[in-house]
């Protein structure tokens, strides 16, 4: 079974990246990189699924992903 979910990325409050799986509450990996931090929620997110079926609880599924662009007054 393939599961997808979005991730956000964002800088860290002091250096590196955190990477956010908002379907995955609470799911959060960081890294020295942005490549890394993804690598990193990638394995978060799939321990994350493993645990909640080894609980017999249900996994969220991701039904859609939009962008939103905002304009904002000067």
């Amino acid at each position: 079974m393939t599961l997808n979910y979005s991730i956000i990325v964002t800088r860290g409050k002091e250096k590196g990246y955190v990477a956010v799986c908002p379907a995955l509450k609470g799911c959060v990996a960081q890294g020295r990189t942005i490549k890394s931090a993804i690598v990193n929620a990638k394995k978060a997110a799939k321990d994350y699924v493993e645990c909640l079926q080894e609980d017999g609880l249900p996994v969220p599924i991701e039904i859609d992903h939009r962008t939103l662009s905002l304009k904002l007054a000067a």
